[in-house]
């Protein structure tokens, strides 16, 4: 078979690689059919759920970072997206993991002959680069020091000083980046894609941790019982928590006691996918600045995922969101 033209998409929490990877996917060209391996930190896959959208051959990896959590269901993703002949093939690490462990898989003996890697693209937003608990942070200097392209999105959020903070940063960056863009909504050039990959060295080693979730397979399309109402996945690892839940699709939520919570809750990252009496929503929330998009998805268990670095009250969250659950669907 051809070589397939592959690139990693990466970025830290929140950045915006999803919605850049949509957006990609909103403007390939016709003919041609694009898969992406994606790799989520909690274990209950939104992201999966809203690329599905765009009609892309979707895998995924959960649980943490994909490098980290074994081999395997790396490597069973990656062929199994292959075996549909893909004219490219995107991949999105979780924003916590590390993106030398990924090239070098890619690279490897194992792949040289059925992938044809190319640019890195790291998607950064310029609000982080004067907080240094993300410039001081291992993961995110890795996915700098190994993009051959960046991108400031969410530049329309952004201050002037913020993109003074982010130029700075990049320009002394070295050896330099083949690409440096400042883009709304994740709207990435297609023409970065076909990039030259550079061979550019981290500044950090990384060393695999071991979790419950190392030996677990792809998720499965549906993950509850028949009868079974809801259940709990949590996932812990590099200073963060996770904890999400998959809800039955006769589960109906109540969209506006939804938004209120997200609103108000301090978990750093909110992700979901979630069936509301005004139909599937995907909600993303952003240091408690939420963003909706509704979603054409029918029968589709509801999908709620909090990160955070602290330990929340998870208990209490599951009692607020079986809460607001409307009495129509019970």
């Amino acid at each position: 078979m051809k070589r397939i033209p592959t690139n990693i998409i990466t970025g830290f929490l929140g950045a915006g690689k999803t919605t850049s990877i949509l957006s990609l996917l909103a403007r390939k060209p016709e003919n041609e059919k694009w898969a992406v391996l994606i790799n989520e930190f909690g274990n209950v896959g939104v992201d999966g759920a809203i690329l599905s959208q765009q009609g892309a051959i979707i895998k995924e990896v959960p649980g943490g970072c994909m490098c980290c959590v074994a081999g395997l269901p790396m490597s069973v993703g990656i062929n199994a997206l292959l075996a549909q002949k893909p004219d490219r093939l995107l991949l999105e690490p979780t924003g916590l993991g590390h993106p030398k462990e990924v090239i070098t898989k890619l690279t490897s003996g194992m792949y040289e002959d059925y992938i044809d890697l190319r640019a890195t693209i790291t998607v950064v937003d310029p609000r982080h680069f004067a907080d240094t608990a993300y410039t001081d942070n291992s993961n995110f200097q890795d996915q700098l020091a190994l993009a051959d392209v960046v991108v400031a999105n969410k530049i329309d959020e952004s201050t002037e000083y913020d993109l003074i903070a982010f130029e700075h940063f990049i320009e002394s960056s070295q050896p330099a980046k083949a690409a440096i863009g400042k883009v709304q909504q994740g709207e990435l050039e297609l023409s970065w894609l076909d990039i030259e990959r550079l061979e550019r060295e981290s500044q950090h080693s990384h060393h695999h941790h071991h979790s419950d979730s190392d030996d677990m397979a792809p998720l499965p399309e549906f993950e509850l019982a028949p009868g079974q109402i809801f259940i709990r996945k949590e996932n812990s690892g590099q200073g963060y928590r996770s904890c999400g839940w998959f809800f039955a699709a006769d589960q109906i939520f109540d969209f506006s006691k939804l938004f209120t919570l997200f609103s108000n809750i301090s978990a750093q990252r909110v992700k979901a996918v979630v069936n509301t009496e005004r139909g599937c929503i995907a909600f993303n929330v952003v240091n408690q600045v939420v963003s909706i998009n509704e979603l054409s998805l029918d029968g589709f268990e509801s999908r709620i995922e909090f990160i955070d670095k602290e330990l929340l009250p998870w208990d209490e969250l599951e009692s607020i969101l079986c809460s607001i659950v409307k009495k129509e669907s019970l």
